[in-house]
């Protein structure tokens, strides 16, 4: 019998990582004038993913300080992009961050999309 469901904790997952990004996305054009600052994202899910663990569901842990550690989240999969950088420094572009939070909002989508067919699955499978 089943004892846990990962896809629940897949698409937990997913949620989450679109959560991240986005608060990025918003730091990057907050900050699309500040001198010297540099724009950051996340992995993709699907890299994060893909270097799971033994169990399915779980993230890899890359540094003691990362998943359950004194760290800060997802801190370890942040990535500053200094190329393309203006003469004051910034490397923002307001239509790549545009681009990357029409991308956030489908990925925190599609993982909506999979927990409620998975639930409907569930519901179905019951009899409900």
């Amino acid at each position: 019998m089943f004892t846990e469901l990962n896809v629940f904790k897949i698409s937990y997952a997913m949620a989450t990582h679109a959560g991240t990004r986005q608060a990025l996305v918003a730091q990057n054009i907050a900050n699309a004038d500040t001198p010297d600052y540099h724009a950051k994202d996340i992995r993709p899910f699907t890299e994060v993913y893909a270097r799971r663990g033994a169990s399915a569901g779980d993230m890899i842990s890359t540094r003691s300080d990362h998943l359950n550690g004194a760290g800060n989240g997802m801190q370890w999969a942040i990535t500053v992009d200094d190329s393309n950088a203006d003469p004051s420094g910034n490397s923002v572009s307001l239509e790549t961050e545009i681009l990357k939070g029409v991308e956030v909002e489908r990925q925190h989508k599609r993982a909506l999309a999979i927990y409620r067919s998975s639930m409907n699955i569930l519901r179905t499978s019951l009899g409900r």
